[in-house]
């Protein structure tokens, strides 16, 4: 029997693990809609591929995606190289720039959500293929949409339920102060190298900021042996400005924040802020999603510059975050009735009875014919309100026995009848 590939999962109603049930990961997404639509941001939805360029000037040639080559690539037809997204934020940017939203009034706020693909090794609450729900604000430099990112994920969990939350900020400076960083950073390890992990030795030359973030405890053990300076110490006049700028806002807004100098971001086009939304109750990888500004990134895609700034949120990890803190989800709807043919002749007159009703009201239906027995135990089972039995009888008198399944009442009632007792 063929099985789904390692990575990947089936999200249905009745699975096993709480993160791939059908109406929790709906829920999320409905609720981070709500909320990112209340605040004036549009829907869009990139497709899954793109040219593969697209993505290695998107996340950089340094970054642990193309490194690691943990993308999804294909040749189409036409000897075309292609990548499954690894991230949205890319896509994105290129949407804006191929459809000429430069002309429309800025900032233009976009929200999506969808599968991402990642060939990396599958553990819990990371795989490769997992869902992102992802918010980008682009044409405006500017320290309060920033802030407003940052306000806008909170609100999406504070929604959704979850209460154990850090919000963790910092910035990345310009490309100069990070020039500068890790001009810094290499004259401090480079005497170390022989003592880093080997990813951190290949790390060193190209961007040794990603070594601050390693999950090395060799690494980690050499960094707190050195007191590395945090990057916060090497931001330029106008990047810490704009730092402190997000932070009153922050203040004003009521958002809980801390101040992480380690944080540092593995995508090349960050610039300025960055931040993580943690959960404390889900383990070590505690991060729900992060974000950060990236004004470089429509150029590396051949666009005009495009200040921006977004961020995404893993749909299965806020899964394992709900369960943790016992965040009930508000359960699909019953069926108000239960349609059960008792021979093969109601059949037809159940659907046809359904279809009439369905417009206004829930109404399922038995697809074969069962003793009113058996279909009673399918309407208890399904949490219908009524169950109407169909048979010779009561084609016969032209009416529906209907069973209120709560109080036990039971009556036979003419079709036509269905619908003003269903509307009371």
């Amino acid at each position: 029997m063929l099985r789904a590939v390692p990575g990947s999962n089936d999200i249905f109603p009745q699975a096993k693990e709480y993160p791939f049930r059908e109406p929790v990961f709906r829920h999320i997404v409905r609720t981070a809609e709500e909320v990112l639509r209340n605040a004036g941001a549009q829907m869009i939805h990139t497709p899954i591929f793109e040219q593969l360029e697209v993505f290695q000037r998107g996340v950089g040639l340094t970054s642990d995606i193309v490194v690691k080559k943990e993308m999804f690539v294909l040749e189409d037809r036409g000897g075309r190289l292609l990548a499954l997204r690894p991230e949205p934020t890319a896509a994105v940017v290129r949407a804006y720039n191929e459809h000429g939203m430069k002309v429309w009034p800025q900032p233009v706020r976009l929200f999506t959500w969808g599968p991402i693909f990642r060939g990396e090794r599958p553990q819990k609450g990371r795989y490769r293929q997992f869902h992102q729900v992802d918010y980008e604000a682009l044409g405006l430099a500017d320290p309060l949409l920033d802030a407003e990112a940052i306000a806008l994920m909170v609100r999406i969990y504070r929604t959704l339920g979850l209460r154990n939350l850090e919000v963790r900020l910092g910035s990345v400076g310009d490309p100069e102060d990070r020039a500068r960083y890790n001009q810094y950073l290499r004259g401090l390890l480079m005497p170390h190298a022989d003592r880093l992990s080997e990813e951190s030795r290949a790390r060193l030359e190209a961007n040794p900021m990603r070594i601050l973030d390693s999950k090395s405890e060799q690494d980690q053990a050499v960094l707190a042996e050195l007191g590395v300076r945090p990057m916060l110490e090497f931001l330029g006049e106008e990047a810490q400005a704009f730092h402190e700028q997000v932070c009153r806002y922050l203040e004003r807004l009521g958002v809980a924040y801390t101040v992480d100098p380690s944080l540092v971001r593995g995508l090349d086009y960050y610039v300025r802020t960055a931040w993580e939304v943690h959960h404390m109750a889900i383990g070590a990888k505690s991060a729900l999603g992060g974000g950060g500004r990236y004004d470089g990134l429509s150029e590396m895609l051949g666009g005009p510059r495009v200040p921006g700034v977004g961020f995404g949120i893993g749909i299965e990890r806020v899964a394992i975050a709900l369960e943790q803190e016992g965040v009930v989800v508000p359960p699909d709807p019953s069926p108000t009735l239960y349609l059960a043919p008792l021979d093969e002749p109601a059949k037809i007159e159940a659907l046809a009875l359904a279809e009439q009703l369905r417009p206004r009201v829930y109404v399922e239906i038995g697809y074969t014919p069962k003793s009113p027995r058996k279909a009673l135990e399918d309407a208890l089972r399904k949490g219908a309100q009524y169950v109407g039995f169909l048979g010779e009888a009561e084609r016969t008198r032209g009416v529906i026995t209907l069973k209120h399944l709560q109080s036990g009442e039971q009556r036979e009632v003419e079709p036509f009848q269905l619908h003003s007792l269903f509307e009371e």
